[in-house]
This record gives structure tokens, sequence and C-alpha cells, in this order.
């Protein structure tokens, strides 16, 4: 067969969906020499893939995702290649591509928080950017010969949200990778390379952790109020944020700032190699997102032997299991409740 993998997310530019693009790609080159892949790429990450096989070839594909070029010279690329199947790792389909493919759905977020905290946009373009959104999913859901679910909680809300057969959806649940490890020696260093409470004598100050976007779903404005109210506690205490700095983290800035909230750092975008002793080092991870379709920086945590606080949503119970100490997010008192018991 001559399979397409739709990999303009591939790397770290993508995030999330970049490190499950990637991770995809990868280890398909480790157990497929039969049939034959045309991996497409943007002009931003087309040399950080290599491939490493005869059986893989990568092509450019330099058309932005959600906009006009994505839906019209896409699927001419496509069709160039006479494909027997493509997957596309995220919902935009272009919607003239009418050969088989196969869907992966993380979750329906843009379904369950229609809201304008988390765009940019003006309401009038908001609202069509949303129907737009709105239409590309149900449209790659009834379209598609397959589709990948990374959650039972996902598969579910599917289900609820289309008409689609159950046996149409594959329940596959992703994991996290494992990051390089440095000596010892270099944990003070790499912590206060990233701003992290370190004294004078390299003794490691406790703090907790959160890794990952701060989209209005992730909850932490109510995570830096819980904070503000666990320092009447324990002042020593620090909360560590890590994410490539945007529009949302500038506005957490803010709220710091405005409230006086002390401790709080934002460490912006760090490397997998750094973010090993981060995760290391931390006195706990703090997942408070009221919406989610799977969930990998708390495994990634436990990975590393760090306790994990997590929002009671029930993709997290599924996912973390009886592993975690849970919470109501809905309250910042829940929460800085949550993270004492944590604590113990």
């Amino acid at each position: 067969m001559k399979i397409g993998i739709d990999a303009r997310f591939y790397g770290p530019t993508g995030k999330g969906l970049g490190r499950y693009t990637q991770k995809l790609v990868d280890n398909l080159e480790q157990i497929d020499r039969e049939n034959e892949y045309f991996v497409f790429l943007r002009t931003d990450n087309f040399d950080e893939y290599r491939p490493r096989h005869d059986n893989f070839h990568k092509v450019l594909a330099d058309y932005r995702w959600y906009t006009f070029a994505e839906q019209i010279r896409m699927p001419i690329l496509l069709n160039k290649y006479a494909l027997d199947l493509v997957h596309f790792p995220h919902f935009n389909v272009p919607l003239l591509y009418r050969k088989k493919f196969v869907v992966t759905i993380h979750d329906l977020i843009l379904i369950h928080f229609p809201t304008l905290r988390g765009t940019t946009l003006n309401p009038l373009f908001y609202r069509v950017k949303f129907l737009a959104y709105k239409w590309a999913i149900g449209s790659a859901i009834r379209r598609s010969k397959k589709i990948i679910a990374v959650s039972d909680f996902t598969r579910s809300d599917i289900l609820s949200h289309y008409a689609v057969s159950p046996e149409k959806i594959a329940r596959t649940y992703e994991a996290c990778d494992d990051f390089c490890r440095l000596s010892d020696a270099d944990e003070p260093a790499v912590l206060k390379k990233y701003g992290l409470p370190v004294d004078d004598y390299a003794i490691i100050k406790p703090y907790l952790l959160y890794v990952g976007n701060p989209y209005p779903h992730k909850n932490l404005e109510r995570l830096i109020r819980a904070f503000s109210l666990l320092q009447k506690d324990n002042e020593g205490l620090f909360l560590v944020l890590v994410g490539k700095d945007d529009f949302f983290y500038q506005r957490l800035k803010m709220l710091v700032k405005r409230e006086n909230i002390n401790n709080v750092i934002f460490a912006g975008h760090v490397t997998d190699e750094d973010l090993d002793i981060i995760y290391k080092k931390a006195k706990l991870y703090v997942f408070p997102s009221l919406y989610e379709g799977f969930g990998i920086p708390p495994l990634e945590a436990m990975a590393k032997g760090v306790p994990v606080a997590s929002s009671d949503h029930p993709c997290m119970q599924e996912v973390l299991g009886d592993s975690a100490f849970y919470f109501d997010a809905r309250a910042e008192k829940n929460i800085a409740d949550g993270i004492r018991a944590a604590q113990g």
C-alpha cells in the first residue's frame, strides 16, 4: 500500500499534536518495512524529519493549518501521489479530499468550550471560525473509514455528539515518552537557567509543577489563585508553569501581577532534556484541567516518580486510575485542599 501521513504538525512546533505525529512516524518506521509511506511536512519542520528506511519518503506540503491553501492545495498534492490511504492526526481534513483516510480525534474541546476567552479574534470572526471548525470535525468523522480515539472518554464523547457506528471508532491509548537523563551535577544549573527556585548553596526549594499550554479550559487561573491560598500556610512554596510564552500565558502573568501573587515562575519553553530534571525535582505535579481527551503530562510526571494531583474529570480518572489524588477543579479552595492532601 501507499500510505500518506499528514505530518505538518510534526515536532515541537505542533505541541501535543506535534509529539503525537512525530512518535507515530518514528514508530511506524520501526515496525513496517512492507508499505510505502509519504510523510507530508511544512518548511519549518521539513529538516527535522530524516527518513531512516527506503520505504519512507518526505514531501513538502507547506500549507498552514485551517487555511484555504490547506483546503484547496493539500488535496491536489495528496492526489498526485495516488495514495491508498491517508492518516490525518487531527480533524483538519481538507473537505475536497475524497479518497480513503483515517482520522485521529483527540478531543472535542471546541464543542465543549466555544468561548471567546479562548481566542484572540473579534467576536464575529471567532463565530465564523467556530462554525467552520465544527463543520470540519463533523465532516472528518462522517467521511473517514476509521476513527482513532485516544481514550474511552473521547470515544464516548464522539458517539454522544455524532451519528456514527461504534464499530467505526478504535480506542488507542497514548503513552508518555522517556527523556534523556542528565547527571545530578547538572540539576541546579538547569533549574537556574529557567528561573526555578535554587539558592546560593544549590539547594532546590519546593515547587509545584504544571507543564502544557495555558488555554482557558486548562484552568490555570484557578490554579494560581489556589496557590495563593496555599502560600498562607507555606510561604516558601513555588508554582512553576512550563510552556511556550503566548497570549494566554501573558494574560496569566498580568493576573499574577494584578493580584500580587508571589513565587509564581513562568519558565517558558523547556527542552525535553531539561524538562526531565524539572519533572524529577518537583514536589508535586498539578493538573487542574476542566476537559481532556487524554492528558500526557501527568503520566510524564509519574514516570519520573513525581506524585500527581489532578482534576476529577472522567478522562483523567480513566487515564490515571488510582495512581493520582483528585479534586473538584471548579473552585480554588477545592484545588488547594487537593494539593494539601497530595502533599500529605
